[in-house]
């Protein structure tokens, strides 16, 4: 039966506690810590994501006007700006990061029977970075430009369920070109991007794993055709070829043979062309593939838009990776339970309704839905079984 739990405590019974504590000890987050612990702090901070909060002092005023239901939040220290100040500043981010990564693992399961594509039973990625400006006098430990400075969120982003599966944090000076340098690779797997990440002698790591990679040639690139293949040209393709390296450069660091697919977008008549290690897909589904490299950007746009990434509640390094690490860890919980309640909500609606009743106690499916429901069958059951 409904235990009469609040909806922020309803969201947070899929954070994975042991795990929280065990990352907690690994990296002493709460070593000579009396009082605010490393949970509180994440409940805060995940309450100003989900809330939409603005500063320290807007999360200290909320959540203080709320004081007898802080308890059953989860909170159990007091709440105040320099406290959760000082734990930004002090906790350490990796706590966070770990946590962010073993949701995204649960995700990850919970949404590897979508359909990503008919032709394909591959994981599929997209890869990119989008920049974060910051002013060079607060955050100079973030360098961009002369009088700028930025951060870097390089992304790696499963098309099954719009999951970020890799997220490195860099400052504006870190090039996309070195993210292919800590990426982990999957075997069979398919890698979208652009063209800023066109280095041969990283992309011929992918032939090590093997794994596929989909990228935009530059107008530069020197090459011979070995072979042509037949195209449909009424689909858009003008080319699919095979072909060779004979830049000096390209040549050594990539002595591989790469296909070569040209297409023409009839929606912006701009002619596109692919370069990419996998010989046996259609010349069309490689094109479709790059294609879907957009749904990166849209990713990256949302965030921005409905999640605290924008403006930091600190101005050190470990307190703006925290608050990105658990702005990620609210994203992928709102992701699971979506899957969990099988919601056709998008995530927009899910958590603009959140936003506006985390302190209500119904149902968290029937507030979505406005519909009547078990909570015994919906919601995840600690209990263990006696019996099989």
């Amino acid at each position: 039966m409904f235990a009469g739990q609040l909806i922020f405590k309803q969201v947070m019974e899929f954070m994975p506690l042991p795990t929280f504590r065990r990352c907690v000890a690994k990296y002493q987050g709460e070593r000579r810590v009396r009082r605010f612990s490393c949970l509180d702090q994440f409940l805060c901070m995940a309450f100003a994501q989900i809330t939409y909060r603005e500063s320290l002092r807007d999360i200290e005023a909320c959540l203080r006007s709320q004081q007898k239901k802080l308890y059953h939040m989860g909170i159990r220290g007091r709440v105040s700006k320099s406290t959760l100040a000082d734990a930004n500043e002090k906790r350490d981010w990796r706590i966070y990061a770990e946590l962010a990564q073993h949701l995204i693992a649960t995700a990850r399961e919970l949404y590897k029977e979508d359909s990503f594509s008919d032709d394909l039973d591959e994981t599929v990625y997209a890869l990119d970075s989008t920049t974060i400006d910051l002013c060079l006098s607060v955050f100079p430990w973030a360098p961009f430009r002369k009088t700028k400075a930025a951060i870097r969120l390089h992304t790696l982003l499963d098309l099954k369920g719009n999951i970020p599966t890799f997220i490195h944090i860099s400052d504006g000076k870190f090039h996309d070109i070195n993210a292919l340098d800590i990426l982990p690779l999957e075997v069979g797997a398919y890698y979208i991007m652009d063209r800023g990440y066109l280095d041969f002698e990283r992309l011929n790591e992918f032939n090590q794993i093997p794994a596929y990679f989909v990228t935009r040639a530059k107008s530069n690139t020197q090459y011979k055709r070995r072979y042509s293949h037949p195209v449909d040209r009424s689909t858009g393709l003008i080319c699919d070829q095979t072909i060779v390296l004979t830049g000096f450069y390209a040549r050594k660091d990539y002595p591989r043979a790469l296909r070569r697919v040209k297409f023409r977008d009839e929606k912006t008549g701009k002619s596109l062309v692919f370069l990419t290690n996998n010989f046996t897909l259609p010349a069309l589904t490689i094109a479709q593939l790059y294609r879907s490299r957009w749904q990166i950007e849209l990713f990256f746009k949302w965030i921005k838009q409905h999640l605290r990434i924008k403006s930091f509640f600190g101005t050190s390094e470990n307190a703006v990776k925290s608050q990105i690490w658990i702005a990620v860890s609210v994203y992928v919980l709102v992701a699971i339970m979506k899957k969990q309640f099988d919601l056709q909500e998008s995530l927009y609606t899910i958590l603009q309704i959140l936003s506006v009743n985390v302190f209500e106690k119904v149902p968290f499916y029937q507030l979505v839905t406005e519909r009547d429901y078990n909570q015994e069958t919906r919601c995840p059951n600690k209990q263990l079984n006696l019996f099989d």
